[in-house]
């Protein structure tokens, strides 16, 4: 039970659907007879990797910066990003004018780097861990006076995270169930708080790297843990923690975080491609992978499933070596 107001309702959602209105794409949902006899039931994917900047993140960064007072967008933007955050606040700082500033930790997909800096955002590296970014974010807004946006840990980023749910159950309202993939929890949460207020009883599922399971851990022992290490998974976009905002949202609303690893990962994405011709990303296809778990055919989540396909911001060589 919540132990008070959750950080985002879906009147803050239905808010940011007409502020980044005009601003976002309506993504189509897709479906795959052939993925639905490997799933066991009826999958509709929400294809928000033909989203603007190729993923769900150009919702939430549309309405975090449209938020801003005028004096804050004029000092500027720092978020800490591998990629397809960053990359959707630049796009979104760009067509304000907003100057954007992204912590970008080591081993980021070179694709993704090159999306930020075309859209010009200014890059600051720093080590792999979230405690890299932390303290890397705060000494660069420290200098700047810059305003930071979390990329999932903000109450404005996830009511424009839940737009993407509004969409989904108006051209599909009868789903018995929705996955979505789990990092910061800012997606997730969005879509949850959306699922249980226009379907009550609808199962609502996280699909989590067993690499960075901070959700899976918290979920079972009734309380936000960090992270246990380094976060060690092919989806590079799910290397994150639950934060104050999005611990609640998955707490109260969330069923269950269900865990997916690499191979599944890289399965799901090879699927996509070859039998229904979608190009995902690893942390995009992490709802598929959890349904096609051994024995996840046998769930109880009802025949339609909503599945999110939150990216495609693959690099071309990552996807070549998934492919062989």
């Amino acid at each position: 039970m919540s132990a008070g107001p959750l950080p985002v309702g879906l009147g803050d959602v239905r808010a940011a659907q007409a502020r980044i209105a005009g601003v976002v794409r309506r993504t189509p949902v897709h479906t795959c007879a052939a993925l639905d006899r490997r799933a066991g039931r009826q999958l509709f994917f929400k294809c928000e990797m033909w989203q603007g900047t190729g993923s769900f993140k150009l919702r939430g960064a549309s309405n975090a910066l449209a938020s801003l007072p005028p004096d804050a967008r004029a000092r500027g933007v720092i978020t800490h990003s591998s990629g397809n955050f960053g990359a959707a606040l630049a796009c979104a700082g760009q067509r304000l004018g907003v100057q954007v500033t992204v912590v970008v930790p080591e081993g980021a997909p070179a694709l993704k780097r090159a999306a930020m800096e075309g859209y010009g955002a200014a890059l600051i590296s720093c080590g792999p861990r979230l405690e890299d970014r932390a303290a890397a974010c705060a000494e660069a807004q420290a200098r700047s006076g810059a305003t930071f946006v979390h990329p999932s840990d903000d109450p404005r980023v996830i009511a424009g995270q839940g737009t993407l749910a509004l969409e989904l159950f108006d051209e599909v309202p009868w789903l018995d169930a929705v996955i979505a993939p789990l990092g910061g929890g800012g997606l997730l949460g969005g879509v949850a708080v959306v699922a249980r207020a226009l379907r009550p009883g609808i199962t609502v599922l996280g699909a989590e790297p067993a690499g960075a399971d901070d959700a899976h851990r918290s979920k079972a022992a009734g309380q936000r843990l960090p992270l246990a290490g380094p976060a060690r998974t092919l989806a590079d976009g799910l290397r994150t923690e639950l934060g104050v905002h999005t611990w609640p949202l998955v707490r109260d609303l969330v069923d269950e975080v269900l865990l997916v690893d690499d191979e599944g990962l890289a399965e799901a994405v090879r699927l996509l491609l070859g039998r229904a011709r979608l190009v995902v990303e690893p942390s995009g296809a992490a709802g598929l992978a959890a349904l096609l778990r051994p024995g996840a055919a046998g769930r109880p989540l009802g025949r339609r499933v909503g599945v999110i396909l939150s990216g495609g911001n693959i690099d071309p060589a990552t996807l070549a070596s998934l492919l062989s």
